[in-house]
């Protein structure tokens, strides 16, 4: 029985130390896709888009604020002159305002989230053949996001390159 035992000990450590370690020869590169958005000229002209509608929209927003603002405040001055019917009347009147003033905020929110999934969508699309013709030229397998990779080495970082190459080959208007 004890030989019994041997005999498989040993054979487990005979597989065990026999297992052949698999030396990849995949080529790995990694990218921030942040960045190459942010810098990348047609990155830019679309959060330029984003941008001047969201500029739009705040000045619109403040400029009903401002308004609500000035509401209030007359209502205010009105308290002790006018009835407490007409004064409920009137406080009512300005809270339907703030209202509606908040779901247009919601609204535009909303529409701005809705705006900048479009873009990234459209980036991305547009982008991802540059992407996958620069790995088959660079013989890269296997393409990480910088923000999924704790450590590696600065020259397995193309960034810059592909950034380079989305700005030679994607003309926006």
């Amino acid at each position: 029985m004890i030989k019994f035992h041997r005999l498989y000990f040993l054979l487990f450590i005979f597989f065990f130390f026999n297992i052949n370690n698999s030396f990849g020869n995949d080529k790995i590169a990694i990218i921030d896709l942040d960045t190459v958005f942010n810098n990348s000229d047609f990155g830019q002209a679309l959060l330029k888009d984003i941008e001047k509608l969201n500029q739009d929209n705040i000045s619109k927003l403040t400029s009903i604020e401002n308004e609500l603002k000035k509401s209030e405040q007359n209502i205010k001055n009105k308290k002790n002159v006018i009835s407490q019917n007409e004064f409920d009347k009137e406080l009512a009147s300005l809270k339907n305002k703030i209202n509606d003033y908040r779901k247009l905020k919601k609204e535009m929110v909303d529409k701005i989230e809705q705006e900048k999934k479009i873009i990234l969508k459209k980036f991305f699309k547009e982008i991802n053949p540059i992407i996958q013709n620069y790995m088959e030229k660079n013989s890269i397998n296997i393409l990480l996001e910088r923000k999924n990779v704790f450590i590696g080495k600065n020259n397995s970082d193309i960034t810059i390159t592909i950034i380079n190459e989305i700005n030679n080959k994607i003309k926006f208007k």
